[in-house]
């Protein structure tokens, strides 16, 4: 008896509901007066800005930690102890030059492995016992001394020049300008400008990149959609001077390919290629916790 009075009494709320007069969300008492300010967001006006994100790749390999190091000759070491044994009787004909410049680099390949390192121009009792000969010797058998790798660290970073693109080899370098921002104030920012109309997010990144750091650089735009937004706090003078309400900062990827930044000297003062580290004490808080997330921490 209690499931039927509990059926008919939804069944005819179920058909007070459907027959209901349709209503607005907001009652009329909650309206607002013509005479108070419209809170209704569309009726808000916002300024879009297109900002890029230079990236510069690394352009030599990381430098393998201590671990790294360790676990590669250990790989090195098993290796070497199971590989089956050269046939040099099949590649190079016994006692001739070849042979005696494979069996050298060998023994110099097993000292590094099992013993220790050892160079192909030292000389001594050591390097007579496994074959090894001198630079001089060397050139008299026509082979060429081997030159020394180059070095890792380059002379930007001995002398800390922030402006070369080849310093921090191993790392994710980012182009940061100095310039005005929308209050005029001189910070340190990423190269961005204002949207015209009509103009597509990327199209803007790509004119105000050219505007702000000059031609002679060679980019390429990752994508048409932004990888982080930034919304700016707007004093009541710069929503006046920018008409708007609300300041929306967008920001694109890009890559340089070829150049280097040529800044005209009116908006950009400086510029810098800067680590992820460099250029959180440079930025303000605000805008480094909304671009802080997709910089690469190498």
């Amino acid at each position: 008896m209690l499931s039927r009075n509990v059926v008919s009494t939804c069944r005819h709320r179920s058909r007070a509901c459907l027959h209901a007069p349709s209503r607005s969300l907001a009652s009329v008492a909650d309206a607002p007066s013509s005479s108070a300010p419209s809170s209704d967001p569309s009726t808000s006006k916002a300024v879009l800005h297109a900002a890029v994100i230079l990236n510069r790749s690394p352009i030599i390999t990381r430098t393998p930690t201590l671990f790294e190091k360790a676990y590669y000759a250990y790989q090195s070491r098993i290796r070497r102890a199971l590989f089956n044994p050269f046939p040099t009787e099949f590649y190079f004909k016994t006692g001739s030059l070849l042979e005696k410049k494979f069996a050298r680099e060998e023994k110099v390949r097993e000292r590094e492995a099992f013993g220790g390192p050892w160079t192909l121009n030292r000389e001594g009792p050591e390097s007579e016992e496994i074959g090894m000969t001198s630079a001089d010797q060397t050139e008299s058998m026509g082979e060429e001394p081997m030159e020394p790798p180059a070095s890792r660290v380059h002379e930007s970073d001995r002398t800390g020049d922030v402006k070369s693109l080849d310093r921090m080899g191993e790392r994710n370098l980012y182009l940061l300008i100095r310039g005005k921002d929308h209050t005029g104030k001189e910070v340190w920012r990423f190269p961005q400008g204002g949207l015209k109309e009509g103009e597509h997010l990327h199209q803007a990144a790509l004119r105000d990149l050219t505007a702000e750091c000059g031609e002679n650089i060679d980019t390429w735009v990752v994508g048409k959609k932004p990888i982080a937004v930034h919304q700016a706090s707007l004093s009541e003078s710069a929503k006046k001077s920018l008409g708007g309400e609300e300041l929306y900062t967008f920001f694109l990827k890009a890559h340089i390919l070829a150049g280097q930044v040529r800044p005209n000297g009116k908006n950009v003062t400086d510029f810098a290629w800067l680590t992820k580290e460099e250029i959180e004490p440079r930025v303000d808080k605000a805008y480094w916790a909304s671009v802080k997330d997709i910089l690469s921490d190498f």
